[in-house]
């Protein structure tokens, strides 16, 4: 009989999910030392403590498994065992399955899992015959009614909703050759340049190594990205010789959603709370010391009610701008000093609800080493991963989205930026590439850098690229910086990769980071220098929910402009606005710079009246391209809640939501970068 555990989920799976964490960044570093015995002793008391976990609170599979693992490295940690390459792959493996159950556990499971294949081969690791010929373990698939099943990764998945969001249709594909077909790889190459012509190929099973060297029966299974009808891409596909049947259906995204957004929810939940370093109280170390240190008083609360919280305070704030603009009307000294007071205290507590908020980039940070230790086996590259400033703090909102960004920069540098050993010890480099992930504050942003030294970026085979496909002109192209040429491959379904990839995505990802980005109020720059590396860097703004803008006033309605994006305000002649190829621009400090009419943008008409001989000019920019925007005038700084447009109003061009102001009305606030020309 089971006893009633419930009271202590919400504990298990925290405690667990860091246990898990200290597994996977200390199983990265027993590899690069199998003989630290600190590394071991501390991986051994992770395993020892979620076995016990695990079998308290009746979870027998999490128990057994995890039961399994401590074995091998208390073999480990009195050299019974040797830590070898190929053995990590399995322990690793293993350390998946946990997680998969510990997962399962968080989304209301009982935590079961069939782990009989991986538990034997752990096993021959324990009794030291451990076969040095791996074979992959498989993950449970999905059920389905013909044989189309397939497992795709995270940075896979993005590529797909994000294709979907689009208006494409993403189908899951079986294609079958004749048994006497002599030359399956040129067939298989046949159907891929068909694909390509019409869509992208995401996901290949076989993977495209396998396909090529002919290390498969005669199937294959594709995912698929196309906006054309699955007859027509059938019918396609089977006028290729030798292709004797294809099985099509569309994808569904609902399907292949995991619990694991459910596991980091809890995480981040607890690391909001938990800023200052945490004791750990068990036993085993209260008996080995002495020395008596004050305990960290901390607490732990559901994420939802920081967002409730949250939510009343961005009320208080609109109240707050409310009492303001009404004690300004009324005059009345002591109703000012009183509200003054107010403004202080709401700061105050501005800032405290915001740092309960704010959540190390090392949540995001840690899952990396392990995905980049694995695309590079994958690659027969061999890479180091250097992480600074992993304390940095962002507001958990920020947080959610910015993971699958870095997961698609990360993996384009490795797979396009960092070379093969051999022809990095060719070009005189260090036979191991670096990967540098860097996180640091500057004002109100926080900046993400992801650095390699790898190839670089050839900027005359982006530029040949970008005007064969119509996205810049010959002319445009010569007066381009070597920026604005990078960013280009930014650009949906840019790519310069000639081989199918099932790592890079075939150009389909760097655009989903753009968009993702800048869609949180960030912005993406590159910088690259041929054979020598390249830096992607990302600014973001600490918060989303409240911002500071500039207010301004077109005729009677009021905007709101994100300060973030604002480099300057000016009022000028209108002699000084020029024409150039049908645009007016201004000279600003050199730089010539387009200007936008915020009147013609939203339709609100002109004022007739005084100073037609002056306009009003906000200096905006996104990366490194700049825009004015005309405006009636300025009305000045404030503190705004972004609130959003609902559900109706999703799709409006240069807006981004709206904001109710201390009079009462209501102020949109304006997308800077969908008007950077």
């Amino acid at each position: 009989m089971r006893m009633d555990t419930t009271q202590y989920l919400d504990i298990f799976i925290d405690e667990s999910t860091e246990h898990l964490d200290t597994l996977y960044q200390q199983m990265l570093e027993l590899e690069k030392h199998p003989d630290e015995k600190s590394i071991i002793e501390e991986i051994f008391r992770s395993a020892h403590t979620l076995k016990g976990m695990s079998a308290t609170m009746g979870y027998d599979d999490l128990a057994n498994l995890t039961h399994k693992l401590e074995n091998i490295f208390d073999g480990i940690r009195y050299d019974e065992i040797k830590v070898k390459t190929e053995m990590m792959d399995d322990l690793f493996l293993a350390v998946d399955h946990l997680n998969e159950m510990v997962s399962d556990v968080a989304n209301g499971g009982n935590g079961d899992k069939d782990v009989n294949a991986i538990v034997d081969r752990l096993d021959k690791i324990e009794n030291g015959i451990y076969m040095e010929t791996l074979e992959e373990v498989p993950f449970p698939e999905r059920e389905t009614d013909d044989d189309l099943s397939v497992n795709i990764d995270e940075f896979q998945m993005t590529i797909i909703e994000q294709a979907l969001d689009q208006g494409f249709t993403c189908y899951e594909m079986t294609v079958e050759l004749s048994e006497d077909s002599l030359l399956k790889a040129a067939r298989v190459y046949m159907v891929f340049d068909l694909l390509e012509k019409y869509g992208e190929v995401i996901f290949s099973n076989p993977p495209v190594s396998d396909l090529e060297e002919e290390n498969f029966d005669y199937s294959f299974k594709l995912i698929y990205i196309s906006e054309e009808n699955k007859d027509d891409i059938r019918s396609k596909v089977l006028k290729v010789s030798e292709i004797t049947a294809v099985n099509m259906r569309e994808f569904s995204v609902e399907a292949y959603k995991t619990a694991q957004n459910a596991v980091e929810e809890e995480k981040i939940s607890r690391e909001a709370l938990l800023s200052s370093e945490k004791i750990e109280a068990t036993s085993s170390q209260a008996a080995a010391t002495s020395i008596k240190t004050a305990p960290t008083k901390t607490i732990r609360v559901n994420i939802e009610r920081l967002d409730a919280l949250m939510n009343l305070f961005e009320e208080l704030v609109i109240d707050r701008g409310r009492l303001e603009q009404i004690s300004l009307d009324l005059k009345n000294n002591e109703l000012q000093e009183t509200v003054e007071r107010m403004s202080r205290v709401s700061s105050d507590l501005q800032d405290i609800i915001l740092t309960m908020r704010m959540v190390p980039i090392d949540t995001v940070f840690n899952r990396f080493p392990r995905m980049i230790r694995q695309l590079a086996r994958e690659l027969d590259k061999e890479i180091e991963v250097e992480i600074v400033g992993a304390d940095t703090e962002l507001d958990r909102t920020v947080i959610d989205e910015i993971g699958d960004p870095l997961v698609h920069l990360i993996r384009n540098a490795i797979d396009h930026g960092i070379e093969l050993p051999d022809e990095r010890i060719r070009d005189g480099k260090p036979r191991s590439g670096k990967l540098k992930l860097e996180a640091y504050h500057s004002g109100n942003h926080v900046f993400v850098n992801i650095i390699d030294d790898g190839a670089g970026i050839n900027r005359t085979v982006i530029e040949k690229l970008a005007i064969e496909r119509g996205l810049i002109t010959q002319q445009e192209g010569d007066t381009l910086s070597h920026q604005q040429i990078y960013e280009l491959i930014l650009t949906s379904g840019f790519s310069t990769n000639t081989e199918v990839s099932d790592v890079s995505g075939r150009g389909v990802g760097l655009d989903v980071v753009k968009t993702t980005i800048e869609s949180l109020g960030g912005t993406i720059s590159i910088d690259s220098e041929q054979g020598i590396g390249s830096i992607f860097s990302i600014q973001l703004p600490l918060t989303l929910s409240i911002i500071s803008v500039l207010l301004v006033e077109l005729q009677n309605e009021k905007y709101a402009i994100p300060l973030s994006s604002i480099i300057e305000t000016a009022i000028l002649k209108k002699s000084d606005i020029y024409k150039a190829h049908e645009n007016k621009v201004i000279d600003f400090r050199g730089n010539i710079v387009p200007l936008t009419y915020l009147n013609d943008i939203f339709e609100v008409p002109y004022i007739n009246g005084t100073n037609d001989d002056f306009v009003s000019i906000v200096i905006i920019r996104k990366g490194n391209k700049l825009t004015g925007l005309v405006v009636d005038a300025f009305i000045g700084q404030q503190e705004v809640v972004l609130k959003s447009l609902g559900n109706y109003l999703t799709n409006v061009f240069a807006i981004s939501g709206a904001t109710i102001l201390g009079d009462g009305e209501v102020a949109l606030i304006i997308d800077s970068n969908a008007l950077v020309k």
